[in-house]
């Protein structure tokens, strides 16, 4: 990635780290920590209680409200071998089947085992599940890939907001420190390249505004997904990538962000709509809705054993075989069956949804389409947590744990980001940090101006969604490489993203997501296989000799040429945009993450 030259002065001392920067003022205002969150959905607010209640003093930052990330958008619910008759054993094989083979077995088997003791201390902490009125046992449902009931709601279709309201209660409960509306920039380190905090920017007044800091000797990010770099989403406004920018800015690893999950059944609003969409969770199948095209014929019946019921990226295709066959964009979910009362006990949320567009799904099918849902990859982690930056931590959405693969396992989500931030947060309470000072910053990047948001998502969607190929993706890789001369001479012609950018809060968020499209686009076009919810057209088939692996991607200096590498076949991609150097590409040599940087070697004064 292009830098600017020099780096900003500061009051730090010490040698700057390896590294590259948002552009944006010198913090004006510091506070101190042992631990700092970033995001506040159900892996962050699980993360940040443990660590104050193992006596740390923790800080978490949110980009909105604390009741406003991707956790409250959650319909479908949790899933956890809570049932009878139902194991961690069956819940890990359907896991493993859903990944494609790209799931770390260890990682799946660490979720599946301490999952269940999970969803029973987060009911313990005020989370009100759904209860069979004649047992008062949880009720549980199915969803794709499952082959057991084990899918645990809350107010029918409401499970998100549920989880989200009990861990915002028990935050302000404790007197957590909080600061919300900051956007985080970038990872504050020492001379060593140890984690010393974050640099962030409150947007609005109070007690902190403008740039300003958190020193801390650990920061966990769970700032949610990327879904905003595509133009129809199901996430919020503010899952632009965040997390995982900011961990490559940094030097870490990212691994496996060519694994975006589309949700195959969104509402479908139109050819133009952008922004999020309303989902139709997968619960709503699980309960028997049929996915039928025009003619209402049930395509699915098949194709796949589970029919409506397959894990998510062969529903996701067997629904763009089926629009590309007829010459459409969407295809139809038929639940008239359901009844008026079902809807609206079971699905009050989702029933709302479709009425306040017209669609009443009572009496009519409801048209639906795929968008981009979940990031399977992210900030390469270990079973702690931990990622390759000394007391640098990652989890939910922002991680990649290695227990989705190839594709996430429906309602595998929330219990991800229970288990490990518990995981987190007893590492981190067992390792004695000292306080960190923060070095010199490293040099700038250039910031692309808000106006090349809409560019993006819209070149994203073009080359680089369901369908993709060699052709689609290099044309992709060149229009964002086009959008970083932006405001220079080598400007394309006819770019409207053409003014100088300045800092600020979109200026800075439009940067992240042209970072994670490009790393994303970069990995797509390596890898030459169609496996889970990567597609390739021009190789429809799964490769095992050669693609049963990991993509870990890093930004920094490539090695020199004539620089040996023994066992790191690192190399700049020949796909990436032409002035991104930086993004190094290699593969593990199996589908088990090696491992990162142990604990032991932070502690070192």
């Amino acid at each position: 990635m292009s830098t600017a030259t020099g780096s900003t002065p500061g009051s730090a001392r010490g040698a700057a780290p390896t590294g590259i920067r948002l552009a944006a003022p010198a913090p004006s205002w510091a506070i101190e920590a042992d631990v700092v969150v970033v995001g506040s959905g159900v892996a962050g607010l699980t993360a940040a209680l443990r660590c104050v209640a193992a006596g740390l003093a923790t800080v978490i930052v949110t980009k909105a409200d604390l009741n406003d990330g991707s956790t409250r958008w959650a319909q479908g619910g949790i899933a956890a071998a809570l049932g009878e008759g139902d194991t961690p054993d069956q819940h890990l094989a359907d896991t493993l089947v859903a990944g494609a083979g790209l799931c770390d077995a260890e990682a799946v088997r660490t979720l599946v085992t301490e999952g269940p003791d999970a969803v029973r201390r987060l009911i313990a902490s005020g989370a009100v599940f759904d209860t069979a009125a004649a047992t008062g046992e949880i009720e549980l449902t199915r969803e794709g890939g499952h082959h057991r009931r084990r899918i645990a709601h809350a107010g029918g279709d409401a499970t998100g907001a549920e989880i989200s309201r009990a861990l915002v209660e028990a935050v302000r409960g404790a007197g957590l420190r909080t600061i919300e509306h900051a956007l985080v920039l970038d990872l504050l380190r020492d001379a060593e390249g140890h984690t010393a905090g974050v640099s962030l920017h409150v947007m609005g007044e109070g007690r902190h505004d403008g740039v300003g800091a958190v020193h801390a000797p650990a920061v966990v990010l769970a700032t949610g997904g990327m879904g905003q770099v595509f133009s129809a989403t199901t996430n919020p406004a503010v899952s632009t990538g965040d997390g995982v920018a900011l961990a490559l800015r940094a030097g870490a690893e990212v691994s496996d962000l060519e694994f975006v999950q589309f949700h195959p059944t969104v509402l479908y609003l139109g050819p133009g709509a952008e922004g999020q969409q309303p989902l139709i969770s997968e619960a709503v199948r699980g309960e028997g809705a049929h996915l039928v095209d025009a003619d209402g014929v049930r395509f699915m019946v098949g194709a796949h054993e589970l029919a409506e019921l397959a894990p998510r990226d062969i529903v996701a295709k067997g629904i763009m075989r089926r629009c590309r066959e007829q010459g459409t964009d969407h295809m139809y979910l038929d639940t008239r069956h359901f009844g008026a009362r079902m809807w609206a006990e079971r699905f009050p949320t989702i029933l709302a949804a479709c009425r306040s567009h017209g669609i009443d799904p009572v009496r009519e099918p409801v048209p639906v389409a795929p968008a981009a849902h979940y990031a399977s990859g992210g900030v390469r982690t270990d079973l702690h947590g931990r990622t390759t930056v000394p007391g640098l931590y990652a989890c939910g959405e922002t991680a990649c744990t290695g227990v989705h693969g190839a594709n996430r396992l429906a309602s595998n989500s929330l219990l991800e980001g229970l288990v490990f931030a518990e995981r987190i947060a007893a590492d981190v309470a067992a390792a004695a940090r000292p306080a960190r000072v923060p070095a010199e910053p490293p040099p700038e990047l250039t910031l692309l101006p808000p106006e090349a948001r809409i560019e993006i998502q819209r070149i994203m969607t073009r080359g680089a969604g369901v369908l993709r190929s060699a052709e689609g993706l290099a044309a992709t890789a060149a229009a964002l490489a086009a959008l970083r001369h932006a405001g220079s001479a080598e400007e394309p012609a006819g770019s409207s993203a053409g003014k100088p950018a300045e800092p600020g809060t979109e200026s800075w968020e439009v940067t992240n997501l042209h970072l994670v499209a490009s790393v994303l686009v970069a990995a797509a076009a390596r890898r030459a296989e169609t496996r889970g919810c990567h597609w390739r057209e021009d190789h429809p088939d799964r490769d095992d000799a050669r693609w049963a692996r990991h993509l870990v991607v890093t930004l920094g200096p490539s090695p020199a040429a004539d620089e040996p590498r023994p066992g790191r076949p690192d190399a700049p991609h020949p796909d990436a945009p032409a002035d991104a150097a930086r993004l190094t590409l290699r593969t593990t040599d199996t589908t088990g993450f090696p491992p990162v940087i142990p604990a032991a070697s932070e502690e070192k004064p």
